[in-house]
């Protein structure tokens, strides 16, 4: 087995950082009026910018494979061109089309040669899973090096554009015609971007990230959906598919627009990531005091103090000053969120040869978790 390590990062964040108060004129508004839970949300998830993938006039800048080729552009160098690369592994919720495939797509706007391809679905943790697909290749020696991505394209799911049928049917069946909190609440919670790593067989002169080990778990054999798109929920808890609708629903019901089970999450997210990552940390015989750096991915602000007072409860309680993320300034860029937070450590100047950092990443979809121990080298 080969060691694997992470030997550069880039990414790219489309167009201009956009305020809280400017989200509106991107997103537009829904019924002519502006939403009434969006303060609130911000509030709680204290971001105070992000970035889009659109204009004012709400036409697209770039589509999910642009920004992911863009961003894989930032690793290429004299060193190591795409002509080297051996596999590309991307991770998305919102590939551009259902089929071909997101990695198929981001291999066709690099035209470099035949490489081998993984695509990676699933919401935050899909960024993961693409980054242990390239770790798992290189470890085994199937391949020398591979390029890892996450990225998103969010905010042309949550235009005013694509609810206005919904709010058209309330109107008429002289109910409210105001979006559900289901709907509204992640329309200001998301944002675009892409994040890539260089993965090798050997460390460079420069800053590499020793992968020491991934793991991942699931909770969804106990645990009904709880984040979701492209259906509807049923009063039983499952989930029907947007196939089984007929294309007017589809506009009327908002099926494809994100929805989140609020209450849901509230009770599960952090109790069953604390218990995976404890799981985790006890099977790689790694305590809580050899974690240096430790980068959760956190939807919203509103679960740090919650996912630290639990972790302390664990016995996994790692000191605030060791936590970094970027979350007020970049956003919730989903499957992105982690390679964009690591690329600013690994580019801050806070790194010393031999640090530790614990990555762990939450999906809200059906309850799934990932986690990455580093070493600097």
């Amino acid at each position: 087995m080969f060691d694997v390590y992470i030997t550069k990062a880039a990414k790219y964040l489309p167009n201009e950082a956009i305020s809280n108060d400017e989200m509106e004129d991107y997103l537009g508004l829904i019924n002519e009026t502006s939403s009434k839970a969006r303060r609130l949300i911000l509030r709680n998830n204290k971001i105070v910018s992000r970035y889009y993938a659109l204009d004012k006039k709400g036409k697209s800048t770039h589509n999910n494979a642009e920004m992911s080729n863009i961003a894989i552009q930032g690793l290429f160098d004299n060193r190591f061109t795409a002509m080297d690369m051996e596999l590309l592994s991307c991770g998305t919720t919102t590939p551009d089309v259902l089929v071909p495939s997101h990695a198929a797509m981001v291999h066709g706007l690099l035209k470099n040669k035949s490489v081998e391809l993984n695509s990676s679905s699933g919401v935050c943790c899909a960024g993961m899973n693409a980054l242990k697909f390239g770790f798992l290749s290189i470890k085994s020696g199937s391949t020398q090096n591979a390029v890892c991505v996450g990225s998103e394209k969010l905010s042309s799911w949550m235009q005013s554009a694509k609810f206005e049928n919904e709010v058209v049917s309330l109107k008429k069946l002289e109910e409210q015609p105001i979006l559900a909190f289901k709907k509204d609440f992640l329309r200001w919670m998301l944002s675009d971007g892409a994040g890539a790593f260089l993965l090798e067989n050997k460390p460079t002169d420069s800053l590499s990230l020793k992968i020491e080990w991934m793991e991942s778990y699931s909770f969804a054999y106990e645990l009904e959906t709880c984040m979701y798109a492209g259906g509807d929920k049923l009063e039983n808890g499952e989930i029907k598919p947007w196939n089984d609708y007929s294309p007017d629903q589809w506009l009327n019901q908002s099926l494809f627009a994100f929805k989140q089970d609020v209450k849901l999450l509230d009770e599960n997210i952090l109790i069953k990531g604390t218990q995976s990552a404890v799981e985790a940390l006890n099977k790689n015989n790694v305590s809580a005091d050899q974690i240096d750096f430790f980068l959760p991915h956190v939807s919203s602000h509103y679960f740090v103090e919650g996912l630290n007072k639990t972790m302390i409860e664990y016995g996994i309680g790692v000191p605030m000053e060791k936590w970094f993320m970027n979350l007020a300034t970049v956003g919730n860029v989903g499957a992105a969120s982690i390679y964009l937070a690591l690329e600013e450590l690994m580019n801050s100047g806070k790194l010393k040869k031999g640090n530790k950092i614990f990555l762990s990443v939450p999906e809200s979809g059906r309850f799934s978790y990932a986690y990455a121990y580093l070493t600097v080298c």
